[in-house]
């Protein structure tokens, strides 16, 4: 189906945000971060919207993303991915996983899930109540991948080893929700896959979905990229940072101000004369500084933010 191979001399990087709210500072972080790792390498920086949960989605986000990266200086090669548009694809891959006996349609609710009563990293943990049902594929139905009994290690850049009992700590996880919206797991991995992507660069928040995504990568045997999160900036209550938080959206004509504070929370320390200076001064002391060792292995990472938006390590 896939070439597992990946050759070392091509970098191809991504921006991958979702339309449920509007940029905010760990939206720029993440975009900053896997641009320039692309940029430094010579290779390509892909941007993708995941629009694939329309009740969740706020309204004209998704555009406004486009003209907000741009605002920035983050350019991106060739055209956006819209998953809406996907469709079809992943239906492609859930067919090839069902006839191999990989998935199944499951009829279990978030009820039956909290009767079960087992918890796992991302909260509730699939018992397998539907596993050996048989079910057919009629009505409204989901659909499961099978996880092994077995240890999953992804190397993180910079969270070092990254090791995960997918049966244990997950349970199967939805490929397709019962509503018919395609499940982020499957989404991800296809369209990485698809687009060539060779390095992931993202926030530590889905650092625990990573096993996941591997062990798909290898059933589909499809080529495995490297993964790279970073921490997440967190509230004095310990929340990411995050649409669901009320993190400030980014403002328009402070764009050098917010990139300098992104470097800043990346741990890059970008001199404060550049706070003042212009996005294209920034831009090129960032090309030539970048240095992801810096960053340190952290989930997450407290800040305040004061009555000027600026951002301070607690």
């Amino acid at each position: 189906m896939y070439s597992s191979s990946v050759s070392e001399s091509r970098y191809v990087g991504r921006f991958a945000p979702s339309p449920t709210g509007l940029l905010h500072m760990g939206s720029l972080m993440a975009a900053v971060a896997s641009f320039l790792e692309a940029r430094i390498r010579g290779g390509q920086w892909l941007l993708r919207i995941e629009d694939l949960d329309p009740p969740r989605e706020f309204a004209g986000a998704a555009n406004s993303f486009l003209q907000t990266l741009s605002r920035f200086g983050l350019c991106w090669d060739g055209e956006p991915v819209w998953q809406s548009s996907r469709s079809q694809r992943y239906e492609e891959v859930l067919a090839i996983l069902l006839e191999q006996g990989l998935a199944y349609p499951c009829r279990c609710t978030r009820k039956m899930l909290q009767q079960d009563g087992l918890i796992g990293v991302d909260g509730m943990r699939y018992s397998g109540r539907c596993r050996a049902a048989g079910l057919l594929h009629e009505g409204r139905v989901a659909y499961r991948l099978r996880v092994p009994d077995a240890v999953c290690v992804v190397h993180d850049r910079v969270q070092g080893n990254i090791t995960q009992n997918l049966q244990a700590d997950v349970g199967d996880f939805v490929l397709k929700r019962a509503d018919q919206y395609w499940a982020y797991q499957l989404a991800v991995v296809v369209d990485d896959a698809d687009t060539g992507v060779t390095h992931i660069v993202r926030g530590a928040d889905l650092l625990d979905s990573t096993p996941r995504q591997r062990y798909l990568q290898q059933i589909l045997g499809l080529p495995q990229p490297e993964y790279l999160h970073i921490p997440v900036i967190a509230n004095e209550r310990g929340e990411k940072l995050s649409k669901q938080t009320l993190a400030p959206a980014l403002r328009s004509g402070a764009e050098v101000t917010q990139l300098w504070q992104a470097l800043y929370l990346l741990w890059q320390s970008p001199p404060e004369r550049l706070r003042s200076g212009s996005l294209e001064q920034l831009w090129e002391w960032a090309l030539q500084s970048w240095d992801v060792r810096k960053i340190p292995a952290k989930r997450s990472v407290a800040v305040t933010l004061d009555e000027e938006f600026q951002y301070k390590f607690q």
